[in-house]
């Protein structure tokens, strides 16, 4: 009883505190909503939100809203609401239609990728190990006021091993010994990057080098010293079992050689190192000669005319299933669609096993490389963590409350007092069926309203992408 009455006060607080705002506040309320906060608590229909200078104020029952004086309500009833998507492994700027180049990357480049998250309700994105320094300034201008493009974290350039996979070729700077590892991680603090990114792989064994453990404990060791997370491509579960001893803090990517067993799991769990993304989505994409989303309008309004064209074409199609692939400034050749049927029903099982045993997971895409959609590929990855066992609730908590806490970000991720208010709002609940995620209905950041996918046609006149949420296709998994 005391808790309850403790409750009532807090709620009757809230209330006064609302309805006390300065004078000039700019305050927006959003009423007859149904709101999943992103905690992993039950939704809570017949809510409101209130939003005053980009940030949530209150948010509680209809019943006890006391809208303050002036302010701007908008009735969104029978709507769902949940914090904007916060892809934790994301690639900006480095596309033009299918090709992959650093030299398409810079300012104008990035920011219409950071448009199109937003424009998908992915309202934070880290970017990882492949950004120009520009991304910097990006950034600062972006945490300076009220954005209105996806927020961003960054890792700067990456480190790659030479000879080595990883990274975007001419950006990143390789490095061969433990003294130009730490000196590499210095110059990336030294910018100010938010944490430090590490590839170990070697492309399925493709690659007859991969960076060597002395290298990498010598990137986490200075990377810590300097206060930096550090999160590791891998793909191989010894080289995952090393990397936590040496005391990697995150995965980008799921061990796919082989089930994951219980020292890694037991030891990531002691240590509280993350799968920081699984990237679920992106190995489903390898796995895929033909994409059966190619006339979504929810996939087609988000890419552009010359993306669209490549992907139809039937010398696609017979790449993919026939032929390697060489990328600019790689010494090797590519046979990206070997044997990726059995890599994603791995990368499934291990994700599913990791869920189980409680290892802390995020959620991430890898998106933005060629055959990886930004915006697009989150509701993906939230469709196929269901698919891998997880509820609705359970997903969409990886992708908001847990993705914050992950980069340690105390304001975003959840509907809570005092946080930004970025906001997805849906026509159709979620946790009925998680691809509702789709039913974009509004998207704000820090409290404005930004245009949606459904409002969106990249790269051309607005008249010329046509479609809605109801001409959707029907799910390709």
């Amino acid at each position: 009883m005391r808790n309850l009455k403790f409750g009532a006060t807090a709620a009757a607080l809230f209330a006064v505190a609302v309805t006390a705002l300065p004078a000039g506040a700019e305050t927006t309320v959003l009423s007859n909503v149904t709101v999943i906060d992103g905690t992993g608590k039950p939704a809570a229909p017949a809510s409101a939100i209130v939003m005053t200078d980009g940030k949530i104020a209150w948010v509680g029952p209809m019943a006890q809203l006391k809208a303050p004086a002036g302010a701007t309500t908008r009735d969104l009833s029978g709507k769902f609401v949940m914090p904007g998507i916060i892809d934790g492994h994301v690639h900006v700027g480095m596309m033009k239609d299918v090709t992959q180049d650093v030299k398409f990357y810079d300012r104008a480049n990035v920011e219409a990728d950071l448009k199109t998250y937003a424009a998908y309700g992915v309202t934070t994105v880290q970017v990882a190990g492949t950004d120009k320094d520009v991304i910097f300034d990006i950034r600062k201008d972006l945490r300076a006021g009220r954005p209105s493009m996806a927020r961003v974290y960054t890792s700067g350039q990456g480190l790659v091993f030479k000879g080595g996979y990883g990274g975007l070729y001419g950006l990143n700077v390789p490095v061969g010994t433990p003294e130009e590892a730490r000196k590499a991680v210095a110059e990336q603090a030294a910018k100010g990057v938010d944490f430090i990114k590490i590839w170990m792989d070697d492309e399925r064994r493709m690659i007859p080098v991969k960076m060597t453990y002395e290298v990498s404990k010598a990137a986490i060791d200075e990377a810590h010293k300097r206060k930096l997370k550090v999160m590791a491509h891998v793909y191989y579960l010894d080289d995952a079992k090393e990397l936590v001893r040496q005391g990697v803090d995150g995965f980008g990517h799921i061990v796919r050689d082989q089930d994951v067993d219980k020292e890694l799991m037991d030891m990531m769990k002691a240590k509280g190192t993350w799968q920081m993304s699984s990237t679920l989505s992106r190995e489903i994409v390898y796995s895929m000669a033909v994409m059966p989303w190619i006339n979504d309008p929810f996939f087609t309004r988000g890419v552009t005319p010359g993306t669209m064209s490549a992907l139809r074409s039937p010398e696609r199609e017979k790449a993919v299933m026939l032929g390697a692939i060489r990328f600019p400034g790689l010494p090797y050749e590519k046979r990206l669609f070997a044997d990726m049927g059995r890599t994603v029903v791995q990368a499934m099982d291990n994700y599913t096993a990791m869920v189980k045993t409680g290892v802390e997971t995020g959620m991430g895409t890898d998106s933005g490389p060629n055959g990886r959609f930004p915006g697009f590929n989150a509701h993906e990855e939230l469709q196929m963590e269901v698919m891998a066992g997880r509820t609705p609730l359970e997903a969409i908590k990886s992708a908001t409350s847990d993705n914050a806490a992950w980069l340690g970000d105390k304001t975003i991720g959840s509907i809570e007092a005092g946080k930004w208010a970025d906001l997805l709002v849906m026509d159709d609940d979620p946790l009925a069926d998680i691809r509702n995620t789709k039913s974009i209905s509004a998207v704000y950041i820090a409290g404005s309203s930004v245009p949606t996918i459904w409002q969106t046609c990249r790269d051309r006149p607005s008249t010329a992408c046509t479609g809605t949420w109801k001409d959707r296709s029907p799910t390709p998994y």
